[in-house]
């Protein structure tokens, strides 16, 4: 069995990373450490656990642990990790933006499974890649293998309240958020480093990407839509991503229509390609909580620890 812990227990994707390592047939989850919550149930937290774990918080780390997930908000990684010693052999798969940007400058492998799936397997340390970032690399990353992209891309994503976290802002309150609609940091979100990082390495010379970030009335999941000219058909475009993805676990290109009940509850990434004149559609939805974290990081452990791709991950969208 893989010995797993959890640091920073009390937050959305922390909830998600429970819910799926306490069923995956390979794992046992050895502690899950909140300062904040420290000797409490993990249930009085993580509700929809009710019935399926005695678990408790606590307030130390096991060192010896298999891997560690890092579920700490950005920035404290690092810090924890300069505090907190692990066993040379423990697995480190971090959550935060702590260690995305120049990831190999850090022993850390960007842990995006369709770009890096070998370098994951033999992979020590993983900084697992933000929400939105997956959905765009995902839309984008075929292209740029091909060398395709030429012009700018025009990029406008939609988000659950569930990205924010569980700390409150005046933007995250029921009140604020329902029946409501914004954007924000227009052309200078935090992801767009590592996107374009991620796309660097497959096309060195890559053009303008613009991307208007917007919250959603909704609590999970993201829509991504992203365009830009194309002079090929787009039965071209459709092999090229078809041949790009023809070996990954959750990601897909479909031709029906996208929307979120599709994805929500799933680690799944689906893809829809169009052409309308000159410019090529991108359409990419999937599950901020899951696919855009916690699932993914369990997906790159099953990497790491050479589990089938699919292990623990068999979820199942719900229309209702």
């Amino acid at each position: 069995m893989i010995e797993a812990g959890i640091i920073g227990g009390a937050g959305y994707t922390a909830g998600e990373l429970i819910r799926i390592l306490l069923r995956h047939p390979e794992v046992n989850l050895n502690f899950i450490y909140s300062t904040s919550q420290a000797g409490k149930p993990v249930t009085s937290i993580h509700q929809d656990l009710l019935g399926e774990t005695d678990l408790h918080f606590g307030g130390t780390i096991n060192p010896d642990v298999d891997v560690v997930f890092l579920c700490l908000g950005h920035g404290n990684s690092k810090k924890f990790l300069q505090e907190n010693q692990f066993s040379a052999e423990t697995k480190i798969i971090d959550l935060s933006t702590d260690f995305r940007i120049g990831a190999d400058e850090h022993s850390y492998v960007y842990g995006l499974p369709e770009l890096n799936k070998t370098k994951i397997s033999s992979a020590q340390f993983v900084a697992n890649p933000g929400c939105f970032a997956t959905a765009i690399n995902l839309a984008l990353l075929p292209l740029a293998s091909a060398g395709l992209i030429g012009d700018e891309f025009h990029i406008n994503a939609v988000t659950g309240s569930t990205g924010a976290g569980t700390s409150l802002s005046e933007t995250t309150h029921f009140s604020w958020r329902d029946n409501n609609f914004s954007s924000y940091k227009a052309f200078e979100h935090q992801h767009l480093a590592e996107i374009t990082q991620s796309l660097k390495s497959l096309q060195e010379e890559i053009s303008a990407i613009n991307f208007i970030p917007n919250r959603g009335n909704f609590s999970r999941g993201i829509h991504c839509t992203a365009y830009t000219r194309f002079s090929e058909d787009i039965e071209v475009a459709k092999e090229i991503f078809g041949n790009y993805y023809k070996d990954a676990a959750f990601t897909f290109v479909v031709e029906e229509e996208l929307h979120l009940k599709q994805v929500v509850n799933t680690n799944k990434c689906l893809i829809r390609l169009q052409k309308f004149n000159d410019k090529l559609l991108l359409t990419s939805v999937l599950d901020n909580l899951l696919k855009g974290a916690s699932g993914q990081a369990v997906q790159n452990m099953n990497l790491m620890f050479e589990c089938e791709k699919s292990t623990g991950l068999q979820l199942k969208a719900s229309y209702f």
